[in-house]
């Protein structure tokens, strides 16, 4: 199969022009859906290798595979054919058979949603991934797809327009939680999506402005599972690492800041990202949703205050909201210990904007650190006071002369 999938690498640069870009990604992140599905035609219908010509001309495997390959590239509906496959046996598919419907839905005018809840679709992934053994093809599934993201991502960066990019994004939020349920798959799968979305986001910030309302969508589904819960988890990073898009997405900012908020005052007040979460059996999974929560409310409170270090005038909220953290007897300590770190820095505007702006602005503001410029520059520890006979504002560029004058 190695060879199978550097040949395809190859090829799949290829493959991505402008109408397939978007399709293609679904296409790939659910191959072992499609493993599973070829499977169930093999099963139905024996397998053909080493199979004679006229074995291979009674059997369904072929006519079921046309079907697919022709509904993949025309769209054409599997009932308008089956007049005219020349067989007197309609039935050759099983139109209402989930696994297909999944994989033969009309994808011409847009990508549908798919249908992961429904209890058919849950049933036939049940059956492949927990009460049958799996075959060595869904195993290369598993390790080819991720390989196969990275190089569609690879790509993505490279050559695809901004437009295109920001369209994809709401799909690998919307697919994040519905992955073939492997553990080790769904990990390896989530991580190369988030890592994309972050990728794109470091390099059009603007797209969280323009993406306002699936970001919002995405924090008000945090609690629903633990892949939504760290999705959220690294929108929220986002969001305050960007200052929203930037500081002329003042609006924008303003109603990811309310959407911050309220996810803070859900937790303070009700907790019920832990609660849902100590449904898990056992110690663990309660130790686990504690854990989670506190990671999630540490990465609030930190978008909450570097949002507001970006837009001055969401300052006095921030105050407020980080205040309450601080004080609630519901917080963790370690939640409670960021937020009072956060009250400090805010009373050194300068320190703060150094530590808590966004990374591509404010690198000119009087008083602030280019952090860059880190490995080139010494950082020391002398106060300022020893410059007391400069004229003018304390400066931050200063040579040791300033300080030890020649004798």
């Amino acid at each position: 199969m190695e060879w199978l999938e550097k040949s395809f690498s190859t090829v799949l640069p290829a493959m991505m022009s402008t109408g397939s870009f978007l399709p293609l990604f679904p296409s790939i992140v659910d191959l072992p859906i499609l493993v599973v599905a070829l499977e169930k035609v093999e099963k139905s219908s024996g397998t053909l290798i080493g199979s004679r010509i006229a074995s291979i001309q009674k059997s369904a495997a072929p006519e079921m595979l046309f079907a697919l390959m022709d509904e993949a590239y025309t769209g054409s509906s599997i009932e308008d054919r089956g007049g005219d496959s020349g067989s007197d046996d309609n039935n050759i598919i099983d139109v209402a058979d989930p696994m297909f419907l999944e994989i033969l839905k009309d994808e011409n005018d847009g990508l549908a949603e798919r249908h992961w809840t429904s209890p058919e679709m849950a049933a036939v992934l049940q059956a492949a991934i927990i009460n049958a053994p799996q075959s060595d093809r869904l195993r290369q599934a598993f390790n080819m797809t991720p390989r196969l993201l990275s190089v569609y991502f690879a790509i993505a960066l490279r050559d695809v327009s901004d437009s295109l990019l920001c369209a994809l994004i709401p799909i690998l939020m919307s697919r994040n939680a519905t992955i073939f349920p492997d553990k080790i798959f769904c990990f390896e799968v989530q991580k190369r999506l988030v890592d994309f979305m972050l990728a794109a986001f470091q390099r059009s910030p603007q797209f969280i402005a323009l993406l306002k309302k699936p970001i919002v969508d995405r924090l008000g589904e945090a609690y629903d599972s633990p892949a939504k819960t760290e999705l959220a988890l690294h929108l929220c990073w986002a969001i305050g690492e960007h200052g929203a898009g930037g500081i002329s997405y003042k609006d924008v900012a303003r109603e990811l800041f309310e959407s911050l908020e309220l996810l803070l005052y859900e937790n303070l007040s009700s907790s019920r990202l832990g609660l849902s979460q100590e449904s898990t059996v056992g110690s663990k999974g309660r130790a686990s949703g504690k854990s989670s929560q506190v990671r999630l409310l540490c990465f609030v409170v930190t978008a909450i205050a570097k949002l507001a270090t970006c837009h001055a005038e969401l300052l006095p909220r921030a105050r407020v909201s980080l205040a309450k953290v601080a004080r609630s007897q519901n917080s963790d300590r370690r939640v409670q210990r960021r937020a009072c770190d956060y009250l400090g820095l805010m009373n050194e505007p300068a320190i703060c904007l150094s530590v808590l702006g966004p990374s591509t602005e404010h690198d000119q503001d009087p008083g602030t650190v280019n952090w860059s410029e880190g490995a080139s520059k010494m950082i020391s520890h002398i106060p300022f006071y020893l410059l007391h006979e400069q004229e003018g504002p304390p400066f931050h560029d200063f040579s040791f002369s300033d300080v030890f004058p020649n004798q």
